[in-house]
């Protein structure tokens, strides 16, 4: 073999023996020995330093790999071998040259007579080849045939790639096996790679990064065994919560994670009972829940008794009211006393009323605030202990303390204004029954949860212009502005409801629309008034009424998919009325939201029978509630509704898209509803597509803006609209930016409709952001008063801006709208309550549905006995930052415009001349003389000031005066206290105080641990609203607010004082 290159010329002989013996001696020699020595026998001249030096110089020297290439063809394998790894060397310079023989190395790889080593070297050099040439399938397929030649740990482009490529091949078809539910048949090669590359992770402490994989790969073994060996295994198991809500498509898949992550949470030591109950409850599991939390409430620490009173109000936040009350259900009562005793608030209805027969009130649920202690002195301690924590935890469940302790904050800190109020009831024309209701829907709004019904009582006269549904709707209104008055509801509402006897009672709007109120007060807590709804129901057959109580009845059972309720909403919808029969529709959506029932064949096939439009649409909206939620468990109903002929069914599987996949970010959701968007042929489906989108993106608020800013610019008016208010529901309350960038020039859209869904997205985005973090804030304010007091405004727009103008201060500016909880759950009530608020297009008086998405933006800390004691913490920043918005100001009606004055030219010159005069005289004077004079101005400059005070009592110290104190860099708040979302991250606890929350948040119900339980503690909150009247006016409010406010309200209504003047006697 060696003596045919001898035959070569000389200078060729020796570049080829270069390119031969790259590879080291030694190697060669113990490879083949025989060889060896024949190569020295025929050049003596070549020695083995010289060959090894010239091995540096190859890199340099080489300028070709066909050398190389035509050593492949050779029959003796070791050159083949050696052919290979040199080729393996130089493949990232010579590549382009290598693909030509691409073939015959890949005749090598399949050549089962060659080594091993060698086979897997070819499929490696193959491989690369693939890569460079940008053909990833077939480089991973060599590169799996590479084995332990492909070294993961390489750090090279090429490692990088094709281990992602792996990865993603890797869960691809797990994720395709575990959609058909199939066994995955993945190369085990490839399986051994990605397990390579997790392990890798795993060893160099990249565990979040493995964690990822892992999740992806569908490798629940692999996630546990790096959770499990991370060093902070409690920030893990957060991080892997995280990245199950955040990344993971499948419902199912997440199901099953969550499940990994309760098992290693219940595994720990110290096990985080407040994850793994939020775990649990994603997993609706509310047997898990009760068994920690009568664990925690058996133990003897005290501390682990307010660690389950946290846990609840934590669940209670994401409103999810059959799981808490399957939860309270599951709690075992106290060992050795009956069971009735336990339970303070019976749930009988008939015998709670037989009780009380004089109270014509609600039938009360667990009242925290009352323990069964009659006979608690005949029970071993601990159960009386444990007997005496159930009712609280009971009282907690069923969701009345935090509404108790809600309502109290929200009256004691209202800050609404009233003269907005009034400034709009002055702007707005009487015969404009439109503005008329929505200034009454504003008022609503803007006293949500506060108990303040002033401005409705002030203004009788001009409430009682409200006829038929406008009556309904003012009637309606009390149950937002007395939402969560549990105890009273009934009573406060009494004058208007429906009266018993054949007789009846007053209008049957006013009758309707208190049934609805109903509904609102006890929305998704209505354990003690669904009885009553139902018997009002069954009770009447006038479609107003009905109208009403189907709406308080889906209130007040929402998501509980009870069968009686309904069955008799279900009689009510065949009785096939408009009015009542979408009502109906709605209702049992409302009743059944994210049950995924079969109910929702039926309703679909009723959809297609009847002929009332407003009865499809109530349906259409009803089914797309049914799905809320289930995610791929929907694709079949979306997918048959979507496809409809009617566009009204069409409508409601926008909706349904938006519900099924509400806050999960899915794409494939996202790419359905954009096409939608621009290809259906009717504007109404259209519209809904766009506004779906903020459903589907509001857990991630900042891609919103993004995706519908060229929807935003369409042609079409109700794409504009769509955007807007899709932008108004994901990013609501977060007063993001570029929300606002992109809602600013729709407020001034040339159609009457795209400016107010652009006026109402508006307040949404910029509730409770004060001027000072954004300037935009104060002049949207004053663009809303501009647009109600312009005459020449169209209705429409005008309205909008009302609305927006109760939404931007809503619950007496304490609320926000908020859609997810602080434990990144949605809040079902929430997100129901916005979509079918987003129907008012249709029908005005769903525009209440609105309140059921405001949420308090309060710090409440509540000791072990459920009372809020008080205590300081600190927001470190500036107080104004988040503070109240300014109240306004009477501006002086008598105030006269000062006209310009004419100037003749002779006066102008002397007063320039007696100007150049005055100059001069004050250059000549001295310094005493220039301090007396500056004293005498100022003392001038206080003078005036006291002059305008006495002129406008609203007028303040002088600006000059109060710029002279910079503003503090922090504030002590005070227990319980308004804490705004993008103040949360300010909030820090105090080290001296005397009260240590059992978790750090910077918001909401917070239990604190008592340090120094032996000192007599003062207590916040205890200036409860007492509704104990009721008056025609629309029942009972709190009399000492009722008189602050009215108060002001006699303030605002005295006239100015008049301007000064100067009398002058005339002959």
């Amino acid at each position: 073999m060696i003596r045919e290159y001898r035959k070569l010329p000389l200078y060729l002989d020796l570049a080829l023996l270069r390119v031969i013996f790259n590879f080291p001696f030694s190697v060669l020699e113990a490879k083949d020995g025989k060889l060896y020595r024949e190569i020295k026998m025929s050049f003596p001249f070549i020695t083995v330093s010289s060959m090894e030096n010239d091995q540096s110089a190859m890199a340099t020297m080489v300028s070709s790999a066909g050398g190389l290439l035509a050593m492949l063809n050779e029959s003796h394998p070791m050159l083949k071998f050696h052919a290979l790894s040199n080729l393996n060397t130089f493949v990232d310079y010579f590549w382009p040259e290598i693909s030509t023989s691409v073939p015959i190395i890949e005749s090598l790889y399949e050549d089962e007579e060659f080594d091993q080593k060698q086979r897997q070297l070819a499929a490696l050099l193959v491989s690369k080849v693939f890569y460079y040439l940008g053909e990833l399938n077939d480089s991973l397929s060599y590169a799996l045939g590479a084995g332990p030649l492909f070294d993961v740990s390489e750090d090279s482009d090429y490692v990088h790639t094709l281990l992602a490529k792996a990865i993603d091949e890797y869960a691809s078809l797990k994720s395709r096996a575990a959609e058909s539910n199939d066994e995955a048949q993945v190369d085990p090669r490839l399986e051994a790679i990605v397990e390579r590359m997790l392990d890798k992770c795993i060893m160099d402490g990249r565990y979040q990064q493995a964690m990822g994989m892992a999740v992806e790969c569908r490798r629940l073994d692999k996630l546990e065994e790096a959770i499990t060996r991370s060093d902070n295994v409690h920030g893990t198991l957060s991080y892997c919560i995280n990245i199950s809500h955040s990344f993971i498509n499948r419902r199912e898949y997440r199901r099953e994670v969550l499940r990994c992550l309760v098992k290693v949470y219940q595994k720990l030591p110290s096990p985080d009972y407040l994850s793994i109950c939020q775990c649990l409850m994603f997993l609706d599991e509310p047997e898990g829940v009760a068994t920690i939390l009568e664990k925690l409430l058996r133990s003897e620490n005290k501390d682990d008794a307010l660690l389950a009173f946290q846990i609840a109000f934590d669940l209670v936040e994401n409103e999810h009211q059959a799981f808490l009350l399957n939860v309270r259900d599951h709690l075992s009562n106290p060992k050795s006393q009956p069971s009735e005793s336990v339970q303070p608030g019976n749930s009988d209805p008939d015998s709670a009323q037989n009780e009380n027969p004089g109270a014509s009130e609600d039938v009360e649920m667990t009242d925290g605030s009352r323990a069964p202690t009659g006979r608690l002195l005949d029970m071993d301690p601990n159960e009386a202990q444990y007997a005496e924590r159930l009712t609280k935890i009971k009282g907690i469940l069923s969701g009345e303390t935090s509404i108790q302790l809600t309502l109290q904050f929200l009256y004691s800190h209202n800050k609404s204004d009233l003269l907005i109020l009034k400034t709009i009831k002055q702007s707005v024309e009487m015969r404009n029954s439109v503005c008329h209701s929505a200034t009454i829907y504003a008022n609503a709004i803007m006293h949500a949860g506060t108990t303040v019904d002033t401005f409705l009582r002030e203004n009788l006269d001009w409430l009682s212009r409200a006829t038929n549904w406008a009556k309904f709707s003012a009637t309606a209104g009390l149950g937002v502005i007395h939402r969560g008055h549990l105890q009273q509801g009934r009573s406060l509402m009494a004058p208007y409801l429906p009266q018993s006897g054949a007789g009846g009672g007053g209008s049957p709007y006013s009758e309707g629309g208190a049934l609805y109120a109903l509904g609102l007060i006890h929305a998704n807590h209505g354990e003690g008034i669904k009885q009553f709804l139902r018997d009002s129901l069954r009770s009447t057959n006038v479609e107003v009424i009905q109208h009403g109580a189907c709406l308080g009845l889906g209130l007040a059972a929402l998501g509980t998919a009870d069968e009686d309720i309904y069955d008799d909403i279900k009689n009510v919808l065949y009785t096939d009325s408009a009015v009542a029969g979408e009502a109906a529709g709605i209702s049992i959506g409302l009743l059944m939201v994210g049950t995924a029932s079969e109910k929702a064949s039926e309703m679909l096939t009723y959809a297609h029978e009847t002929q009332h439009e407003k009865i499809i649409r109530g349906l259409a909206l009803g089914i797309a509630l049914t799905v809320y939620g289930r995610e791929e468990e929907a694709d079949t109903l979306i997918e048959q509704m979507t496809r409809d002929q009617d566009p009204i069914l069409r409508y409601g599987g926008m909706y349904a898209l938006a519900l099924a996949y509400q806050g999960t970010a899915n794409n494939k959701a996202i790419r359905q509803l954009l096409h939608f968007a621009v290809s259906d042929v009717s504007d109404d489906v259209r519209r809904t597509a766009v506004l779906a989108l903020g459903f589907v993106l509001y857990s991630e608020p900042e891609q919103t803006p993004r995706i519908v800013s060229l929807l935003s610019e369409s042609y079409n008016p109700h794409v504009r609209y769509g955007a807007a208010l899709a932008v108004g529901i994901s990013c609501a309350g977060t007063g993001l930016s570029e929300a606002i960038s992109l809602l600013e020039p729709l407020t001034s859209d040339v159609v009457d409709f795209v400016r107010q869904g652009a006026l109402i997205a508006m307040a949404m985005v910029m509730v409770q952001i004060s001027e000072t973090s954004d300037s935009r804030v104060g002049t949207f304010r004053r663009q809303l008063e501009k647009i109600i007091l312009d005459k020449h405004e169209d209705t429409m727009s005008k309205m909008g801006a009302i609305l927006a103008s109760g939404i931007l201060d809503a619950g007496g500016r304490n609320v926000t709208i908020r859609l997810l909880s602080k434990t990144k759950h949605d809040k079902v009530t929430a997100v129901v309550g916005l979509a079918v608020f987003s129907q008012f297009w249709y029908w005005y008086p769903l525009i209440y549905f609105v309140s059921l998405s405001f949420s308090p933006t309060a710090f409440i800390g509540l000791n072990y006995d459920l009372k809020v004691p008080t205590f300081e913490f600190l927001s470190h920043a500036k107080p104004s930052l988040f503070e109240y918005p300014r109240p306004t100001t009477v501006p002086s009606a008598t105030s006269t415009v000062k006209l310009p004055t004419a100037v003749l030219s002779t006066s102008a010159k002397a007063k320039a001349r007696a100007k150049k005069e005055a100059e001069q005289k004050v250059n000549t004077e001295k310094t005493p003389g220039t301090e007396s004079s500056s004293s005498a101005s100022q003392s001038s400059g206080k003078g005036k000031s006291a002059a305008e005070k006495d002129g406008d009592s609203m007028q303040v110290d002088s600006p000059s005066e109060k710029k002279a104190e910079p503003e503090a860099s922090f504030e002590i708040l005070t227990n319980p206290a308004r804490v705004v979302p993008a103040q949360e991250k300010f909030i820090k606890f105090l080290e001296e105080s005397r009260y240590v929350p059992v978790k750090l948040a910077p918001s909401g119900f917070v239990l604190l641990r008592d340090l120094r339980p032996t000192e007599p503690e003062v207590l916040s909150l205890t200036d409860a609203p007492s509704s104990t009247t009721a008056s025609p006016a629309g029942g009972g409010s709190a009399t000492g607010q009722q008189a602050a406010a009215s108060s002001a309200m006699a303030v605002d209504e005295e006239p100015p004082p008049p301007p000064a003047f100067e009398y002058t006697h005339h002959e």
